[in-house]
Parts: C-alpha cells; structure tokens; sequence
C-alpha cells in the first residue's frame, strides 16, 4: 500500500501510537523536552567573568515574539553596553510596525539592569541615543535602542528581589487546569508587581468577565492561522525535531513524537500556509482553542501612548510581571493575537481596545494603547525552557 494512502486510512490515533513505541524503542523523549545543549542559557552565566557578559546571559532569557531573540550588544566601549535590533530578526506579517519586537526588547533590557546590579553594577539606561526607529521594518538599521553607562551602585542599594526568578521563568504554552481557578488574591499580587513608570496594569478572574475574553482569544486566533501571509510566517519559524532545534535554537520548538513522525512522512508542509483538514492545521487550531478555553483569568498593560519608549517600557513591565507570576506558580501566557496590527486583525484590534479601554482602538502614537493580553492559569507540570542560542550570537566586541 502506498504510504499516502496509509496515512490517509489510519488516521491520528493509530500514528500516534505508532510514535509511542517507535519513539521508546529509540529512546527519544516523546514528552517534547529540548535537547540539553539547546537550553544551556538557563543554566545561567557560567564561567563568564566579563560582568557585562555575565549579565547578558541572563537577559537572553527574555521573553520575545516567535523567540526570534532579535537583540544584540556591542561592548566595544568599556564600561558601556550599547543594545542594538536585528533588523533581520522581524515579523513583518504579525508584527508590521516592531512594536511586539520591542517588547521584547524592553523585556530584555529589564533583565539586563537586574543582572547588573547583581554583579554590582548601577546602569544608566538612555533610550535612542541616535533615535527612535521608524515604523517601516525596511528602514530598520544599526542605531541603537539604548545605552547603558555602568557604575558603581549607591551602598544602600538593595537587589532586587525578583532576579532570583530569571532563570526558573518559563511561559506555559499548554493547557491550562480548568478545575483550578486564579484566586483574587493571586491577580492583586500580580497587578501590584510591576512599578515600571508610564504603564498600568489590570487583569481579571471574575467567571462572568471571562467568556467574552477567551472568545475574543479564539476568534482573533484564527484570524492570524487563516491567513496565508501570517501562517506561514509561524510554519517557517517552526523547528520540529532535536537536530532542528539545536541547529537554530530559536523560533517555535515543537518536539513532540508525533509532531516528528507527521514532519518525517511529509505531513508537515512549512512553505505553504496551512490547509484545512491537513495535520498541521488540526493541531495548530486544537492548540489555539485550548488554549483559549483553558484561560481562568486574564491580565492586561497598557499604556496612555504608543511611542517607541512606551513600548519599550511595557516589555520591562511584562517580564517583571511573568517572575512575579514565577515566584508564586501561576502561569502567565500571552494571547495578544487580538493585538497584531495587520489588516484582517482590525476588527478585534478594535475590539479589545473596547473591552479593556473603552476606547477606539490608537490611530496615533499618541492614543492609549492595550501592549499585552494574557491568559492565567495553572498547568499541570512545569513548562520546560525555551531554547537560546549561543550567548556569542548576541555580542558584538
């Protein structure tokens, strides 16, 4: 019989399970754990010695669109550690104007200041020394988004207590329990965790609330997986299998025994969008929808504008939130489909702007802006790390 054909007849269940013993008789994880050497960045610093070095190892942990991990740092200058853009680094199709790249910019550069004054070090932090980007991706260039001036930290000045958070941080990208719901109290502690200047914010776990949200997570899902251009966006930033992953070590990590069977008999196609009724199509939706479904509350930043600074402010206020979420085991996973500013998104970009600010959705950088949407929830087992690369690919010296 011809293996198409095969496929066709036998249908999930039964691959399935031939993955499951296939995958044991090999002694390939089926769990969908990462191969070690593709998250050594979690295992910290090591034998840096380099302060800078030291504290830009753990700020590669940060969390950012699609895991590009688009930064880099030039430490020509002693003293000094300038964060730069990759401007190859973009999703031009999800993300048209960077702000969810800086996000993760602002994230890393929390990180960033946390791990120096870890080391002992004071950070000055000035943002677009040479100014802001602009918001055409194409004129993207080397300028850089901050410069941070080192010095010696007033005696008095106490750690902060959320580094010891930076490497145990992980986004959950499962399902969550739906039995087990995000008291109150868990949400007000969150709210109160993030004091980064200019950005607000809320949340909520109120069951009548939490309908309309996870809807609008569902409804703007599939909007970006139906849509040929941001689909496969996704599907060709996807690594699937250990060799893939190591060999990139960024992007959308999918180790799974049946996602490597279905890839290894063709049923996985990365340069064509999705198909409906094709494999990768199924679990893509399957993965979306329970996610959405699965949320016990939500919480949200936003901003009173919508400069490139405020945008950089609301991914240090993000990552503050996801340690504080780490310190108390709750899980923080953003659902900010609702929030990408291509055309067929408009409408519920326009609508969550409604739901969460009573306002139309920012037609200038002056208007107030919702930066990041996120489900809560617990999962049942710890989320595992996402992989980095090399520390060395992020440093210019």
């Amino acid at each position: 019989m011809q293996r198409r054909k095969f496929i066709r007849l036998v249908g999930g269940g039964t691959i399935a399970a031939a993955v499951t013993t296939t995958a044991s008789l090999s002694g390939c994880a089926t769990t969908g754990a990462y191969p070690d050497a593709a998250i050594e960045a979690w295992k910290g610093p090591g034998n840096e010695t380099d302060p800078r070095r030291r504290a830009v190892a753990y700020a590669i942990t940060a969390p950012n669109p699609h895991n590009l991990q688009p930064w880099l740092v030039d430490l020509r200058q002693p003293d000094v550690i300038v964060l730069k853009t990759d401007p190859q680094r973009v999703l031009p199709e999800t993300d048209p104007f960077g702000r969810q790249i800086l996000i993760g910019h602002g994230a890393f550069l929390e990180l960033l200041v946390m791990a120096l004054a870890k080391e002992g070090l004071a950070a000055k932090v000035t943002l677009w020394p040479e100014g802001e980007l602009p918001l055409d991706l194409n004129a993207w260039d080397g300028r850089p988004i901050a410069r941070i001036a080192l010095g010696k930290p007033a005696s008095e000045a106490a750690p902060d207590a959320l580094f010891a958070q930076i490497l145990k941080r992980h986004t959950p990208k499962s399902d969550y329990d739906a039995t087990r719901a995000v008291s109150a109290v868990t949400l007000q502690t969150l709210l109160e965790s993030s004091n980064v200047n200019g950005i607000t914010l809320g949340g909520t776990v109120d069951d009548a609330k939490l309908p309309a949200m996870r809807e609008l997570c569902w409804q703007s899902a599939q909007v970006e997986l139906l849509n040929p251009r941001t689909s496969l966006e996704s599907l060709q930033l996807t690594r699937i299998g250990p060799a893939e992953i190591l060999k990139h070590r960024d992007g959308i990590s999918l180790n799974t025994g049946f996602v490597r069977f279905a890839n290894a008999v063709g049923m996985v196609d990365r340069n064509a969008p999705l198909a409906q009724g094709t494999t990768a199509y199924k679990t893509a939706f399957g993965r979306f929808e329970g996610h959405s479904r699965t949320a016990m509350g939500f919480v949200w930043l936003t901003s009173a504008g919508n400069s490139r600074s405020q945008q950089i402010d609301a991914g240090r206020a993000y990552v503050r939130l996801q340690l504080k979420a780490s310190e108390l085991g709750v899980g923080v996973h953003p659902m900010s489909q609702a929030l990408q500013e291509f055309s067929d998104m408009k409408p519920y970009y326009d609508k969550i702007h409604q739901l969460i600010l009573g306002k139309n959705a920012p037609s200038t950088a002056a208007d107030a802006t919702v930066q990041m949407f996120c489900r809560l929830g617990y999962t049942a087992s710890p989320p595992p790390a996402t992989p980095r690369r090399a520390l060395e690919r992020f440093i210019q010296a």
